[in-house]
């Protein structure tokens, strides 16, 4: 079988290409043309595969990091950035994945299917994965015969032309309208309609026999622009194996809004960015799509993941022929820190994320808050709500579970996010989510009323509130309801009355790693004084953690650095005290061994004198 591979030319292949319909039946694709009417979305499954042969190269690129998450089989890597299901309404924030990380809910836990999860969430997703997963939900059959399945869509990265509209996308997938958001997103046509708002029996290919006036402005349709086919049928894409950064932006931008609100011009970028460096310099991968993250004891068969981490590219493996310096990148000295620091420490922990301050700073992603996307919601305090930097230690997840670790857990800079959900708790302890629909008609009528202080915002949640609702669930037939919010887990008492319990295990704040941004060498953590660290009041050990909850009483605690690094106070304080008296133990030991040294001089002097006199005895016999 023949597929298109690179032949090595750094030269962009010019993609004028037939376009094609989805293969509704059997293998068939329809050809799309000027005259085809009505006007059907093109497939990039079907479109790309003229040359990316069908189905081949397809099922090879979907095993990619960007469309395997529902596939168990893929080993889940270090924590990630989880999707946020959020309802102020019910004072819910709970983190979501498919992938195994500890902490998060798959969406069938609470009772979000694949084809809900994709209309929720899609719209910060490249289409593959959960968006092709084909339903068994009997009402939700029909939905997704209309709505299509959402493929990967390849010009969601590789497209570098300037029109390629993502947010378009995202409102495509928040209608439904799943087999026509490619087409909506790129330059070359338009889509209006809605096949959310379509009835069951609704035949995307025969959308001309809905006669209903008040449905004939919400069938989905395409336009395609004047001029954009050749005389051959044929359409230019500007597309590219080099993926621009833009494309990346849209999926992976931050903002600090504590120091920033939402200005992005106030922040600065990555340092490899404005050296000019592309994500995808380090971040890179082949036909397979599997894309380098980039840490320490990564689990890809890439054979340049080993290489594209901070210690790869800046210090290399020093076996065989040098490593370090690649693509420019400093070769750093360290001069003057222990090596201790190398063994405990990530590299990020000094270079990466904001300085720290004496309580954590909140940050807004594009996954999480729909930066980008129509109508989002601007405000800074919008849920969820996640905060950074958090010096945790890292999760031995970043390596195969099926092999010993290549190392013990380095302390690093996180985010954190805690949940707030209501569940149910069994025998043992463990703490099972109230699927989400229960919870909106449950607690929700519970909770009617409640007003978010600022938009998006929490709701104040009583504790008496918080009681009244678990009553509400344990008579609507759950047992042992319990709420979970901010480190704490709320139950009922036997008398009916609300206890809370610091510290379980179903309340632990899920933390993921900070990359980025990175800063230089210059701005890195300790640079100049060891006391940066090593302090009574120092922000990296003794810095406060805020905690979120829409529970006021909660919501005002905090928790101190070293917990999440699993220090003792008592030790890391006297540690830290000790670094007071370090520049007497300097002058001291600096004025001992002068003296000690004078002394040595004097009688070594004494000797010398000593031995010349023997000497010149000796001569004179």
């Amino acid at each position: 079988m023949i597929t298109n591979r690179g032949d090595g030319s750094r030269a962009p292949a010019v993609h004028r290409i037939p376009l094609y319909a989805e293969a509704l039946f059997g293998e068939k694709r329809e050809q799309i043309t000027a005259e085809t009417d009505p006007a059907l979305p093109f497939s990039p499954k079907g479109t790309c595969s003229e040359c990316h042969v069908y189905k081949h190269d397809y099922d090879i690129i979907n095993k990619g990091w960007h469309f395997n998450s529902t596939d168990p089989n893929i080993v889940p890597g270090r924590p990630g950035q989880p999707w946020v299901y959020v309802d102020a309404a019910t004072g819910t924030q709970i983190p979501l994945s498919y992938r195994a990380w500890p902490g998060t809910f798959r969406p069938d836990q609470v009772g979000l299917s694949a084809f809900q999860f994709t209309q929720r969430f899609g719209r910060h997703m490249p289409g593959g994965g959960p968006g092709e997963i084909e339903t068994q939900i009997d009402d939700e059959i029909p939905r997704q015969m209309i709505s299509g399945n959402l493929e990967i869509n390849c010009l969601a990265c590789h497209n570098r032309h300037p029109a390629q509209d993502q947010a378009e996308f995202a409102a495509n997938v928040a209608k439904q309208n799943f087999r026509w958001a490619a087409t909506a997103s790129s330059e070359i046509a338009s889509v209006s309609g809605s096949a959310e708002k379509m009835p069951d029996t609704f035949d995307p290919a025969m959308p001309d026999t809905v006669t209903d006036p008040e449905l004939i402005p919400q069938v989905p349709k395409v336009t395609y622009h004047q001029g954009i086919f050749d005389h051959k049928d044929n359409v230019f894409f500007d597309v590219s194996g080099s993926v621009p950064a833009d494309r990346c932006y849209f999926c992976h931008s931050e903002i600090n809004v504590t120091e920033h609100g939402t200005q992005k011009w106030e922040a600065d970028q990555d340092v490899h960015m404005t050296s000019g460096m592309t994500c995808t310099d380090c971040h890179r991968e082949g036909l397979e799509h599997n894309t380098i993250r980039g840490y320490e004891g990564e689990v890809n068969p890439n054979a340049l993941a080993t290489k594209t981490t901070c210690k790869g590219c800046h210090l290399g493996d020093e076996k065989g022929r040098p490593e370090g310096g690649r693509l420019g990148a400093p070769v750093p000295k360290h001069l003057g820190i222990p090596a201790v620091h190398f063994e405990r420490l990530t590299c990020t922990a000094c270079h990466s994320g904001p300085w720290p301050a004496d309580t954590t700073y909140q940050v807004k992603t594009a996954q999480a808050h729909a930066l980008g996307t129509h109508n989002v919601n601007k405000e800074p305090n919008a849920l969820p709500h996640i905060l950074y930097p958090v010096f945790a230690k890292e999760s031995e997840a970043a390596v195969d579970p099926n092999e010993p670790p290549l190392r013990g857990p380095r302390i690093g800079p996180n985010k954190l996010i805690w949940p707030s959900y209501w569940g149910t708790r069994a025998e043992d302890g463990t703490v099972k989510p109230v699927e989400l629909a229960g919870v909106t008609e449950v607690v929700g009528a519970a909770l009617k009323g409640l007003v978010p202080a600022r938009l998006g915002d929490w709701a104040e949640l009583k504790e008496e509130q918080v009681g009244q609702a678990l009553k509400a669930l344990a008579d609507a037939g759950q047992t042992k309801p319990v709420y979970v919010t901010g480190g704490m887990l709320y139950q009922l008492k036997e008398d009916g009355s609300l206890a809370s319990e610091k510290n379980h295990p179903a309340a632990a704040a899920y933390v993921w790693p900070v990359a980025h941004s990175v800063r230089p060498a210059a701005q890195s953590l300790g640079v100049g004084k060891c006391t940066v660290c090593h302090a009574t009041r120092s922000p990296f050990f003794f810095g406060k953690v805020a905690v979120d909850s829409p529970i006021v009483a909660v919501s005002n605690l905090t928790r101190p650095q070293y917990e999440f690094q699993k220090a003792k106070h008592a030790r890391t304080w006297v540690f830290a005290m000790s670094f007071i008296f370090r520049p007497w133990f300097k002058i001291i030991t600096i004025g001992s061994s002068a003296v000690i040294g004078i002394v040595l001089l004097l009688y070594g002097l004494k000797a010398l004198g000593a031995v010349a006199r023997v000497l010149s005895e000796q001569e004179q016999r």
